[in-house]
């Protein structure tokens, strides 16, 4: 098996650094020491701290398990459900020490940093849009009124989701889990 190569070993340490740390609480100098590089070989392989946390931020969505959303082999809300439950189980496997990597990128970099900020708006885009195709499924199957607008519900669902993995860092339990889990699947989606 081939070794990392000097670009992956920083890519990937970068990964949980900077969602340890945050951006503006990480250095260069912390990456290189966690990928176990020279501090000078940043520079062979990134432009600078911004390009290497939006692939950062990249491979951290592939860990989002997504997929779940368009599995049709199963109901529509169901799916909806397994997703934010297996991002749940995640931010507790963390000790809820983390949150989501995409509302601790939106909070330091979107104002000061442009090509993350299209990165991140582009992102949320496409979850809010797999989100809304799931309800317009779920709408369709009868699972939920058909009168709610799939994309705002969709929208809200996503905003709601940040505001819970902002306020567990703050708790430090699972209680805005759970109420963001018993709002939408027993109260709003019922």
């Amino acid at each position: 098996m081939a070794r990392p190569s000097l670009r992956e070993k920083l890519a990937s340490s970068a990964v949980d650094t900077l969602h340890t740390l945050g951006f503006k609480g990480c250095s260069i100098q912390d990456i290189t020491e966690a990928a176990g590089v020279p501090k000078g070989s940043f520079f062979n392989h990134f432009e600078n701290k911004e390009d290497l946390a939006i692939d950062a931020l990249r491979r951290y969505l592939e860990g989002t398990r997504s997929d779940m959303l368009f599995d049709e082999s199963v109901a529509p809300l169901e799916r909806l459900k397994g997703h934010f439950k297996f991002l749940s189980e995640r931010l507790i496997d963390q000790g809820f020490e983390r949150g989501c990597m995409l509302g601790l990128f939106a909070t330091e970099m979107a104002r000061e940093y442009p090509k993350m900020r299209e990165e991140l708006r582009s992102v949320f885009e496409r979850w809010c849009g797999a989100v809304e195709s799931v309800l317009r499924e779920a709408q369709a199957k009868g699972e939920i009124d058909p009168r709610h607008d799939a994309g705002e519900l969709a929208r809200f669902l996503v905003n709601a989701w940040e505001g819970a993995t902002i306020r567990l860092k703050i708790t430090k339990d699972r209680e805005p889990i759970d109420d963001f889990l018993n709002t939408a699947f027993k109260a709003l989606l019922k």
